[in-house]
């Protein structure tokens, strides 16, 4: 019997505004993903995107079972957590007497919210060894801004976040010294680690801490490089 469930949900906009998706994935109460939807916004900004996925998050999950919410947004976290009260207030105004942005969707999420066990998370977006739920969230929000297509499915087909790159540290070789020549086994491509199972172009699959690179316009194993070069 299933007593609580961990979801994530992320918005996209390329522009901001520009072309604008939602997404949302949502795991078992040990965090094993089970399933995840995305889908288009047209034209719009990422606050929107945003707070759309957290309403078909909302809408998609069972109100009886305690929900735990990761998301990287505090705009949305902030809205449904400290804002929302003093909106209502105010007759939905800001504090400063202007209407409240995005209203009509931070209204439906405060019916959705009503009587329901909700807890939010906020995780930061983009990080070397980050929430993982974020990550998937944030690759199907951005797939879907780039394609303007909704998608979906389930664990066996859950989206593959591109490897973040840590950032490098400052160098400490003397002024005038030559620089140490990067080594690659993929002909002078970039190898990191695999922070997902996946599978290479060439159709064989490769396991989490797997060496990989790109492969094409895709990732998968550095022997694989040169044939798609």
């Amino acid at each position: 019997m299933i007593e609580r469930l961990i979801a994530a949900c992320d918005g996209a906009a390329k522009g901001n505004p520009g072309p604008a998706a939602w997404a949302y994935v949502v795991a078992d109460g040990a965090g094993v993903p089970q399933r995840w939807q995305a889908g288009p916004l047209g034209h719009s900004t990422n606050n929107v995107g945003e707070l759309t996925a957290l309403l078909q998050l909302l809408s998609a999950t069972d109100p009886a079972l305690p929900l735990e919410v990761r998301l990287d947004s505090t705009y949305t976290r902030d809205a449904v957590t400290k804002w929302l009260v003093g909106w209502k207030r105010n007759g939905w105004k800001t504090a400063a007497g202007k209407p409240v942005a995005n209203r009509e969707l931070i209204q439906q999420i405060d019916e959705l919210l009503a009587g329901r066990d909700v807890t939010f998370v906020y995780v930061p977006a983009h990080q070397v060894d980050g929430d993982p739920l974020n990550a998937i969230a944030d690759k199907a929000a951005s797939d879907a801004a780039r394609t303007q297509e909704a998608a979906g499915g389930t664990a066996a087909d859950l989206p593959e976040p591109d490897p973040v790159r840590a950032s490098a540290p400052r160098s400490s070789r003397p002024a005038g010294a030559p620089a140490a020549k990067r080594s690659s086994s993929s002909g002078g491509s970039r190898t990191l680690a695999a922070r997902y199972p996946g599978t290479c172009p060439c159709a064989r699959p490769y396991a989490k801490g797997d060496k990989i690179t790109k492969v094409g316009g895709s990732w998968g194993h550095p022997e694989c490089a040169a044939a798609h070069a």
